[in-house]
Formats: C-alpha cells, structure tokens, sequence
C-alpha cells in the first residue's frame, strides 16, 4: 500500500477566479464559495486520514491553480515538475516550485512536450501516462525517461477520446485492483490489474482516490458507492458538486506522497 499510505499533501485555496476556469462543457461557473467549503471538507477528509496537509495561498493569476496535481508528480523522496498542455496553465509549476522543493531533496523538471498529472496514473507496478489533449507524446516520453532517474518504470497508454484526463477515467484502489471506465478498459491498458468497472453513467465516479484504509468517492455516483462497498472497501463521501463545474474532481487537488 506504499503508493496509497499517504501522510503528507500540499493543496491550494482555490482563488476567486476559479470561477473562470477551464472547462470543455459549461454548465455554468461554479460558485466560489460553495466550491471553497467543498475543498474544505476534502481537506479535512484529509487529515482524518492522518494526512499532514501544507495549504498554500491563491493565486488569482491561474483561475485552474487549485488543481495542483496537474503540476508535479510527488514520490517518496523525489517530485518532478511538470509542463501542462493548458496554456492559460503553464505558469502554474514555477508557482508551485518552492514548495515542492521545500518539501523534497530532489525535485526533477519536465522540459519537453507537455504532461499533465492528471494523466499520470501511479501504481506498485509502474506509473501509467496517459495521451491526451493535454499530454503528448514528446512529454510522456521525456517523463518516462525523468522517472528512471528515480527507479519508477513508466509506461505509456492512450487516454479514451474526449474526456480530459487519463485519471477521468481510472483510479488505484489497492496494489491489484483499478476502478475503471468500460471505454478505457476496453483498450486494455493496465495488463496483470483487476479492473472494477464503473457502472453505466456513473463514469465520472472512476476519478476517486484511495488515501490510508478510505476512498474518497463523489457523492454523486450511489450506485458505484454500493459497489466498491460490496467488494470491501470503506468509502468516503465528498460533494464536488461545484468542482465539477470546472471539470475537476477529486485527485486533482492535492499532490500527495508517503513521507520518510
């Protein structure tokens, strides 16, 4: 459980300007307020796992910084930071920057092509990249070649057309087993894991997150929280309502590792 025993993670407030973030379906701009007490209680869902939690301050320059996930990629002792495909999200890993070195001895930069953390699925087995809008193929290559310098084998898969993110799609719920869209498992691309598969419309609760002995799930999907608790698994509510206004959800919010 090396890859899921977190107990230290950075977040950071969501600015004001969220309600200007990106998002390839507007159902309308998420409400500020709403969406801060919704990362409140993440927050604090956080801590209850012991979870020792850093919050950093807004930054009102980036409407989409409060995903700091998409930034780096955090591992016992080494972080590397990334180069989002987003525009508009480009300046955000230099932000981001102090306090990850602070944070890690030995901290890697991507400085080719474009990753987003929200493509990177990290497993005991290796760390899963996956292509997409945001991720291409010079940037998953060059990372895969970042990772080696650290003892992570990385392997490169093709996120499903049309959702954001690889990890849209998929999340690790213990060292075997990945919750998992239908259209992503269909290209079969984590050989040797045991797929549960979300159940038809409900594919947006495959982006949970597994911290300690919980799943943090969104609450918005009742069937997949009566599946996974059926297969065991103590589940952990939490509204994202407004987050997933900006096409967010809930891996995306911290950057999370296992502490020395």
């Amino acid at each position: 459980m090396g890859d899921l025993n977190f107990n230290r993670a950075i977040v950071r407030t969501a600015p004001r300007a969220a309600v200007n973030g990106l998002r390839a379906v507007d159902v309308g701009a998420p409400n500020i307020d709403a969406l801060r007490r919704e990362q409140d209680a993440y927050i604090a869902a956080l801590q209850s796992a012991d979870v020792t939690v850093s919050v950093l301050p807004p930054l009102e320059a980036y409407p989409d910084s409060l995903f700091v996930e998409d930034v780096a990629l955090v591992f016992t002792g080494a972080a590397i930071l990334l180069r989002p495909g987003a525009p508009t999200r480009r300046g955000e890993a230099a932000e981001i920057a102090p306090a990850v070195e602070r944070a890690f001895d030995r901290v890697l930069r991507l400085e080719t092509g474009t990753v987003e953390g929200g493509d990177v699925l990290t497993t005991p087995r290796g760390v899963y990249i996956g292509l997409s809008g945001r991720t291409n193929a010079a940037g998953a290559e060059a990372l895969v070649a970042l990772l080696a310098q650290i003892g992570r084998p990385g392997f490169v898969v093709q996120a499903p057309p049309d959702v954001l993110h690889l990890k849209s799609d998929c999340a690790l719920l213990d060292e075997e087993t990945i919750l998992c869209t239908a259209r992503l498992a269909a290209s079969e691309p984590f050989p040797g894991f045991r797929l549960l598969l979300t159940p038809e419309g409900e594919e947006g609760a495959a982006n949970a997150l597994r911290v300690g002995g919980e799943v943090f799930l969104s609450d918005a999907y009742p069937r997949t929280a009566e599946q996974l608790a059926a297969e065991g698994y103590v589940i952990k509510p939490l509204a994202t309502h407004e987050i997933a206004k900006v096409d967010a959800g809930l891996s995306c919010m911290s950057l999370r590792w296992r502490d020395r």
